[in-house]
C-alpha cells in the first residue's frame, strides 16, 4: 500500500547520490544542484502548533472526531445534492428521447447523438482553466453555486429550443459551465480531508451521480407520464424546465451552505481550524492552501504534465470512464428488455440504487485498509463479464442482470480510482488541481465517439457498444496493473532513502515516512 506523490524534498549528498554531483564536481554544478535541491525542497512538517501540542492523544481524537463530524455535516449533503443536479441536467436528454424530443425537433438519430456529444466538447474544454481558477481564487463557497446558477438557467432554457441547431448551442454551452463542478469538488475535497479519508468521501460525492440515475429515471417517468401536453406544453419541455429551476434554487442555498477552505473557514473555531490544517499538513509532510499567491496556474499544470503517473492515470481513468458510457443512453439500452416508455424509465432506476450500496461499501474498505489496486481491479473484472452478457443474449432476465452488474462494477472501481489521483499527486495543491482536471477532462472525451455507439439501428443487442465497453475495461486493468508496478518501485526507493522526483521525501539525515497508496 502507498501514497501518493508530492513535492520531492533535499537530502545530504552520501544519503542521496541521484540528486548531487560528485564530490569532483564544479562549483557551477554544485551551484545548478543547489537549485535543483531548493526548486524540489518542500516547506518540510514544522512543529506542531502550541494548541496542538497542548492535546492529549484521547483530547485531540475526540476534538478531530468533533471537527470531521461538523466538516462532513456541512460539506458532504451540499455536495451530493448539487452533484445529483448536475448529473440530471447533463443527462436528462436521454429520457428525453424516450419523450419524444426527437420527434418534436424533427432531429435525426445522428443529430441526437451529436446534441449528447457535444456537451462533452465543452465540458472538456473547460475543466483544467476551471480548476486552476478555483484553486487560485480560494473561493469554492462563491465560485461553485455561481457556476450551478448559470448551468440551471441553460438547463431550463432547452424547453426552449425548435431545432437541431438550438439544442446544439445549448448543449455545448451547459457542458462548458458543467464542467466547473466535479473536477472542482474532487479538488475541494482533497483540501478538507487526509488521504485515508478521501476515497469515501470521494464515494459520498460520487453517489450524488449514481442517485441522480436512479430519481432521474423515477422523475422522468412520473413527467411522462402525467405532465404531457399540460398547458400545451411536451413532456420532455417540462423535464427541462423542472430540473433547470431545482438546480438554481439549490444553487441559492449552497451559497449559504458550503465553506472555503480551512484556514479561511469562518464558522470552525479557531482551534479548529488550526487542527484542520495541521491534520492534512502531517498527513503529507507539507502545508496546503495557504493564500492565491502561492497558487500558480502555469506552474500547476506544468508539475502535472512533467509527470509520467499523470498518463498512466490518464488511460486508468479513460478506460473507466469508457467502459461506463452505456449510462448516457441508459434508459435506451433498458429500453430494449421489450417494456413501454415508462416501464423501462422506472427499471433504469435498481442498477443505480445497487451502484450507490456497491459504491459506498468499496470506497470504506478501500479507505479502512488504505489498498486502491484491488478495490479498482476486481469490480471491472465484474464490468467485463457483464459486457459480454449484454453482448451475448436478449433474453430478458441475464440481459437486465448484466445491466444490474454493469453499472455498480464500473461506478465502485472508478471513485477508487479517482481518489487515487489525489492519494498519488496530493501536494502541492495547484499541482493536483492540474492532474484532476486533465485526468477528467481527457477521460470524459469517450463520452464524443460513445454517443455514435447507440444508434437505432444498433437496437437490440448494441453489440459494438457493449465490445467497446468491454475493451476498454480490459485496458484499465492492465493500466491499474502498471501503476502498481511504478508505485511499488518508488516506494522501495523511498523506503531505502533514496531521493524520488514528486514524492515527499525526508529531511536531510532521514529516511521519509511517506509512502504512495498501492
Amino acid at each position: 500500500m502507498a501514497d501518493s506523490p508530492a513535492k520531492g524534498e533535499a537530502v545530504s549528498e552520501i544519503e542521496n547520490p541521484h540528486s548531487y554531483p560528485e564530490s569532483g564536481a564544479s562549483g557551477d554544478e554544485k551551484v545548478t544542484a543547489a537549485k535543483v535541491e531548493d526548486a524540489n525542497a518542500p516547506r518540510g512538517l514544522r512543529e506542531p502548533p502550541a494548541f496542538i501540542q497542548s492535546l492529549t492523544a484521547e483530547e485531540r481524537e475526540v476534538l478531530e472526531v468533533r471537527l470531521k463530524r461538523k466538516i462532513d455535516t456541512r460539506l458532504l449533503p451540499a455536495i451530493i445534492l448539487m452533484y445529483i443536479l448536475n448529473y440530471i441536467d447533463r443527462n436528462n436528454i436521454a429520457a428525453a428521447k424516450l419523450a419524444h424530443i426527437e420527434r418534436d425537433l424533427g432531429l435525426s438519430s445522428v443529430e441526437f447523438q451529436t446534441a449528447v456529444s457535444i456537451l462533452f466538447v465543452g465540458y472538456l474544454l473547460m475543466q483544467i482553466p476551471s480548476n486552476l481558477f478555483l484553486n487560485k481564487l480560494g473561493k469554492p463557497a462563491i465560485y461553485l453555486p455561481a457556476c450551478m446558477i448559470i448551468w440551471g438557467i441553460i438547463s431550463a432554457a432547452t424547453a426552449g429550443c425548435t431545432n437541431a441547431a438550438g439544442l446544439l448551442v445549448n448543449r455545448f454551452f451547459l457542458g462548458f459551465v458543467e464542467a466547473a463542478y466535479f473536477p472542482g469538488c474532487l479538488y475541494y475535497l482533497s483540501c478538507w480531508y487526509t488521504r485515508k479519508e478521501l476515497g469515501f468521501r470521494t464515494a459520498v460525492l460520487y453517489s450524488g451521480a449514481l442517485i441522480s440515475g436512479a430519481f432521474s429515471g423515477l422523475i422522468s417517468a412520473g413527467v411522462t407520464w402525467g405532465l404531457d401536453g399540460a398547458r400545451g406544453i411536451a413532456a420532455w419541455r417540462w423535464l427541462f424546465i423542472i430540473e433547470g429551476a431545482a438546480t438554481v434554487a439549490v444553487a441559492i442555498g449552497a451559497f449559504f451552505v458550503l465553506p472555503n477552505f480551512p484556514r479561511t473557514t469562518t464558522w470552525l473555531t479557531e482551534e479548529e481550524r488550526i487542527l484542520a490544517v495541521w491534520r492534512l499538513e502531517e498527513d503529507i509532510g507539507e502545508d496546503d492552501w495557504i493564500g492565491s499567491s502561492q497558487q500558480t496556474f502555469w506552474e500547476g499544470a506544468r508539475l502535472a504534465f512533467t509527470d509520467i503517473k499523470t498518463y498512466v492515470l490518464i488511460v486508468l481513468v479513460f478506460c473507466i470512464v469508457a467502459s461506463g458510457t452505456v449510462t448516457n443512453f441508459f434508459p435506451t439500452v433498458v429500453n430494449t428488455l421489450g417494456y413501454g416508455n415508462v416501464q423501462s424509465l422506472l427499471l433504469t432506476a435498481p442498477p443505480y440504487v445497487l451502484a450507490v450500496i456497491v459504491t459506498y461499501a468499496n470506497a470504506y474498505h478501500a479507505d479502512k485498509t488504505g489498498e486502491r489496486y484491488w478495490h479498482i481491479t476486481l469490480p471491472m473484472w465484474v464490468a467485463i463479464i457483464a459486457y459480454i452478457i449484454a453482448a451475448t443474449t436478449t433474453a430478458v432476465a441475464p440481459r437486465y442482470l448484466s445491466m444490474m452488474l454493469m453499472v455498480p462494477s464500473v461506478y465502485s472501481g472508478f471513485v477508487v480510482a479517482l481518489a487515487w489521483i489525489s492519494n498519488i499527486m496530493p501536494r502541492p495543491p495547484a499541482k493536483r488541481a492540474a492532474a484532476l482536471a486533465f485526468i477528467n477532462a481527457v477521460s470524459n472525451c469517450c463520452s464524443i465517439y460513445a454517443s455514435y455507439l447507440y444508434p437505432n439501428s444498433a437496437a437490440p443487442h448494441y453489440t459494438t457498444a457493449m465490445v467497446v465497453n468491454c475493451c476498454t475495461a480490459v485496458i484499465a486493468v492492465a493500466a491499474a496493473t502498471v501503476l502498481r508496478f511504478m508505485l511499488v518501485k518508488l516506494n522501495r526507493k523511498l523506503a531505502a532513502g533514496v531521493f524520488v522526483d514528486g514524492a515527499i521525501n525526508g529531511r536531510p539525515g532521514e529516511i521519509s515516512t511517506f509512502r504512495f497508496k498501492i
